[in-house]
């Protein structure tokens, strides 16, 4: 079994960099260790004529027939090369089912929704293994029919033959420098040894320390209560839509449809402060904050109880925000990067200049730091507002080199007679 990757929903490369451990040379060429082989990769932007992500893809990794910059939901999935690993970054959205009109098989709610398009590749290609990234709130999706979404996730990969585990993970308790909280999904096909070995241990063991999130993201030994789901009990993802209800933990294993879910602890590594990503020679101008900016910022990021009026009811209710801090402490990890980052905004990062000692915003090489890109990654001629925008849609790559070595080791072992 080779280690050959499709990567969906590219952006800038982000599971690309941390696989292969990507760098820049001074003179801006990318360096490869080539761990893994990206044998197809797609990113497309909609509603935009500005390919910004994709361009960056490009120029960073080269120009290919299969470096795609197309809608994922009009490509004939056949035609995506053979792999061993589809990894992605996918957003959170309703994964509802209805039934056709006919009522003979379901039918995905939304088109285009983007969790049906990996299903799709997953049912053409079938690759043994699968790593996606999405955020937290995935597992309580939607607020009023907590896990139906990531349920309805679940069922999906086990109808096709995958055993799954999942495990949210703050990137700071791991030793990185920003307080990234993300799900990271590991999937593995049944005709892998992997899925043979995973199905014979104790679940709670896979949870706590056999399995491939506990061997590289350490938690404590103790695991609450493991709670138990048998996704089987449902007819079909429409009843699922209309029924399925349950509480996912942090941590958690799905095999032959069976769920086991607890919640965990991390074994936490020494804390990464913002102060270790921050640029030491003197940075532009313009990233530095006039007085009224200041101002505005000291009210967006200080506590407000704010009275409004909820439009449905007319009932009058406050809106409350508390307290940030202002400016950021470089002495702990960053705050989690929005898309909004380098804006006026609540979520944006005010620090200390180490020169100058006046506030200013990030500067993107910073930004790209807190997401382990090589500096300098997304200065590729897109506007410096996109290239902040780029990092808040990033993942950490130093989780996925982590996670990139167990995952070779796994392959490793398929190869084994």
């Amino acid at each position: 079994m080779d280690k050959t990757v499709v990567e969906l929903f590219a952006g800038v490369g982000g599971f690309r960099v941390g696989l292969n451990e990507v760098s820049l040379t001074k003179t801006g060429k990318t360096k490869e260790k080539n761990n893994y082989s990206f044998v197809w990769a797609n990113q497309w932007e909609p509603s935009t004529s500005s390919q910004h992500a994709y361009n960056c893809y490009v120029k960073r990794f080269g120009e290919s027939p299969n470096h795609v910059n197309e809608d994922i939901s009009l490509i004939d999935k056949n035609t995506i090369p053979d792999h061993t690993l589809l990894v992605g970054g996918f957003p959170c959205q309703d994964y509802s089912v209805a039934r056709s009109l006919s009522k003979e098989k379901g039918i995905q709610g939304k088109k285009g929704v983007l969790w049906w398009q990996i299903r799709d590749i997953l049912e053409a290609k079938n690759p043994p293994f699968v790593l996606l990234e999405n955020v937290d709130r995935l597992l309580k999706s939607p607020s009023k029919q907590r896990g139906r979404d990531f349920g309805i996730m679940l069922r999906s990969l086990s109808d096709l033959g995958y055993g799954v585990e999942w495990r949210v993970i703050n990137a700071a308790e791991y030793g990185h420098t920003q307080r990234r909280r993300r799900v990271l999904i590991f999937a593995f096909n049944q005709s892998t040894k992997y899925f043979n070995r995973i199905n014979k241990l104790d679940k709670s063991d896979v949870i706590s320390s056999l399995g491939a999130f506990a061997k590289v993201f350490p938690i404590e030994n103790h695991l609450e209560s493991i709670k138990e789901n048998n996704l089987l009990d449902f007819s079909d993802l429409v009843e699922m839509t209309n029924s399925y209800e349950f509480r996912f933990e942090n941590s958690g294993l799905m095999i032959n449809g069976e769920v086991y879910t607890a919640k965990s602890m991390p074994v936490t590594k020494k804390i990464k402060p913002l102060q270790s990503i921050i640029l030491t020679d003197p940075v532009n101008d313009e990233l530095f904050l006039s007085d009224n900016k200041i101002d505005k910022f000291a009210y967006l990021k200080g506590s407000k109880r704010i009275p409004r009026v909820n439009k449905e009811s007319g009932v009058e209710y406050f809106y409350s925000e508390g307290q940030m801090s202002f400016p950021d402490d470089i002495k702990l990890p960053g705050r989690t990067m929005l898309t909004s980052e380098g804006s006026i905004n609540r979520s944006t990062h005010v620090i200390s200049d180490l020169v100058t000692n006046n506030l200013r915003i990030l500067d993107p090489i910073e930004a790209e730091r807190l997401n382990e890109f090589p500096d300098n990654w997304t200065n590729t001629g897109m506007p410096q507002k996109r290239r902040y925008f780029m990092m808040g849609n990033a993942l950490v790559c130093g989780l996925i080199k982590s996670f990139g070595k167990e995952l070779s080791n796994i392959i490793e072992k398929e190869n084994e007679q």
